[in-house]
């Protein structure tokens, strides 16, 4: 990169994905993205964090790759999404995931209020 990036930089988990984000996704990986378009990199915990990249004018977001993430975007439809602002993480809704599908991911569904 010859230009200095002055974008802020946000990582996103599936949870706190919003309808502008994913739909930013699917425009930029309309037939989903490949082990080509995956960005390894270790976090502040010195975790390894496998994600996708999409940028606007002023952000570069880092989604986290997983399961849900990939189930969500091959069944996208804006339509779903019309009633929910384009920043509202709790339009997303966790997909309906067959048993054995979350590949080695954490259950999410442990921590409800």
């Amino acid at each position: 990169m010859n230009k200095k990036d002055n974008r802020k930089r946000v990582i996103v988990d599936f949870k706190k994905l919003t309808p502008e984000i994913l739909a930013l996704l699917v425009e930029k990986y309309p037939d989903g993205y490949d082990d080509d378009n995956i960005i390894t990199f270790k976090n502040a915990n010195n975790e390894i964090v496998e994600a996708v990249e999409v940028t606007t004018d002023d952000t570069k977001y880092l989604v986290k790759v997983s399961t849900k993430l990939q189930v969500t975007m091959e069944n996208y439809d804006e339509d779903d999404y019309e009633d929910f602002e384009g920043d509202d993480p709790d339009a997303i809704q966790d997909p309906e995931l067959e048993p054995g599908d979350e590949l080695g991911e954490e259950d999410e569904d442990m921590d409800e209020d």
